[in-house]
């Protein structure tokens, strides 16, 4: 029913490194994040892979990357949907060896040095998933029991202690975990489950980061500005008549000011004015600048020389 929407927060880490300098301080940070990000998304990935080579002998709908909108935003990383009952999975993607705690609920990691690193405890977000689920489906007069297990997504992870009451399974696990639940009391009829996920599906809200700037407080000043290329990647690509020119490998691209624009409202923030537009693209001429602005699917606000141009968020959104 549903894959894993595009991560607007890897591509706006990735675009920002770029344009840092390689001795900025924050470049550690935000490549340390992206890879956080990198193997959270792996993970997910994984699950779904081994969903996609498995049919199962009853109906049922998944979920990936799901994030219905209700009165608490919560955010579940794959959701199975039966006519019996629900499933929501946690997946983890932390190398180490893992140590669940209950008191207080922590995940400890022990990294190969010796290291050791806490996180909040996967057990108490799968708890709370399955807590808002079961609320957003009783808001629509239905009542299914809510399961749910924290997946590790590789063997690799090795766990010298499990948490004491939930499941933990590895991804080959899971087809084997779903077959084994109940399928006992009132099931839902066939038109209440097809609206019911169709009610899940419309009920999403894709997740929108802040920008870069604002998220890791970088000043604007600290990024490169210019027209990156879409072949060779480096960035001083010349406004040419109907087209951009890069000088380093001699592509042409006529749209290469979107993608630009597109990192300009990742990195820095929603709006951008007729000035802001010549500074980061490298271009003099302010009827060029407009033209560029106006043939973007933005909104503009205010009049004259106080007149900017916003991004409504949700188009950012856009299929990987």
């Amino acid at each position: 029913m549903k894959n894993r929407d595009h991560s607007l927060t890897l591509e706006g880490l990735v675009a920002a490194q770029s344009r840092l300098t390689a001795s900025h301080s924050m470049l550690p940070v935000l490549s340390a994040k992206q890879a956080a990000v990198e193997a959270g998304i792996g993970g997910e990935e994984r699950v779904a892979e081994i969903f996609h080579r498995y049919s199962f002998s009853f109906t049922n709908h998944l979920f990936h990357d799901l994030s219905p909108s209700s009165d608490e935003k919560f955010q579940m990383d794959t959701v199975a949907l039966t006519p019996w009952y629900g499933v929501v999975l946690e997946v983890k993607n932390i190398s180490g060896v893992l140590e669940f705690k209950d008191n207080p609920p922590q995940l400890i990691r022990t990294r190969e040095d010796g290291h050791q690193d806490g996180f909040e405890s996967p057990v108490v977000q799968l708890e709370r998933n399955q807590d808002l689920l079961g609320t957003w489906l009783r808001g629509r007069n239905v009542r299914l029991p809510i399961y749910g297990s924290v997946v590790l997504a590789y063997p690799k992870q090795i766990v010298s202690v499990p948490p004491a009451k939930t499941t933990l399974l590895f991804p080959n696990l899971l087809p084997a975990y779903i077959r084994s639940l109940p399928q006992q009391g009132k099931r839902l009829d066939p038109d209440t489950f097809h609206w019911l996920s169709a009610e899940l599906l419309q009920s999403h809200q894709p997740f929108i980061p802040k920008p870069i700037s604002e998220a890791y407080r970088i000043p604007l000043k600290n990024f490169k500005p210019g027209v990156r290329c879409g072949v060779c990647g480096r960035i001083g690509m010349v406004k040419l008549p109907r087209t951009w020119y890069c000088p380093f490998c001699e592509a042409t691209d006529h749209l290469a000011h979107e993608r630009n624009l597109r990192e300009w409202f990742l990195i820095f923030k929603r709006t951008i004015t007729n000035r802001e537009c010549r500074e980061f693209l490298g271009v003099d001429d302010i009827d060029t600048a407009k033209r560029i602005l106006q043939s973007m699917d933005l909104t503009p606000e205010g009049k004259n020389r106080y007149r900017l141009y916003r991004i409504d968020p949700s188009k950012l959104i856009k299929k990987p």
